[in-house]
């Protein structure tokens, strides 16, 4: 099992609530307090999880300046009063940002026995391998 400090323990239920903040408030048709709040408490998680510096290193690399500023962007946009607007460039940029991982968690799952099984239907397949697809470096 892997060990954690204690901040990262802190900043894991940062993580946590600040996205059950998100999908609250967007459940709630896009309420701008709930929004803010989990905005706020996700990435102050991620940078208790990861620290200050790699969470910075992370955010301000040159090839992701694109990807990061529409996702901080949107987050102003959600922190100004602007809900619907804000999410949408926090989910642009969240993909942009995290399109690495995603042949990664695609693979993860795939060997998952219940969730494998439902990605390899016929619909949900052909999505899963354009997700899962490595070459998404530009």
């Amino acid at each position: 099992m892997i060990s954690l400090t204690d901040s990262q323990k802190i900043g894991m239920g940062l993580t946590g609530f600040g996205v059950f903040f998100l999908f609250f408030g967007m459940a709630l048709f896009f309420d701008k307090a709930l929004l803010a709040i989990g905005n706020i408490l996700f990435v102050s998680g991620l940078s208790f999880v990861i620290g200050l510096e790699r969470t910075f290193r992370f955010f301000f690399q040159k090839h992701k300046v694109k990807a990061t500023s529409f996702f901080l962007g949107g987050v102003f946009v959600v922190l100004i009063g602007w809900p619907i607007i804000g999410v949408v460039l926090e989910v642009y940029g969240f993909f942009l940002l995290f399109r690495g991982f995603f042949p990664v968690a695609v693979g993860f799952i795939r060997r998952v026995p219940v969730l494998g099984s439902l990605l390899s239907l016929p619909g949900i397949s052909t999505l899963v391998d354009k997700i899962g697809e490595s070459n998404t470096m530009v």
